[in-house]
């Protein structure tokens, strides 16, 4: 499969899957669109967000909530 039907099939996804626009798709990373689409998660607690990292995280990126 080349790149173009690749892209084709991967907006396809995330626009069933995601309810993305185009613009949302070509805005994303690969691996934005991984873990939006839950392909990354890992089986074991090594990749889960401990209470320490989650403050750093909400620290650094205020939402005004």
């Amino acid at each position: 499969m080349n790149f173009a039907a690749a892209a084709r099939r991967a907006a396809r996804v995330a626009a069933a899957e995601l309810g993305w626009r185009p613009d949302d798709f070509w805005a994303a990373t690969p691996a934005e669109l991984r873990t939006a689409l839950g392909l990354d998660l890992e089986d074991d607690a090594a990749g889960a967000v401990d209470s320490v990292w989650l403050a750093r995280l909400m620290e650094a990126f205020p939402d005004g909530c």
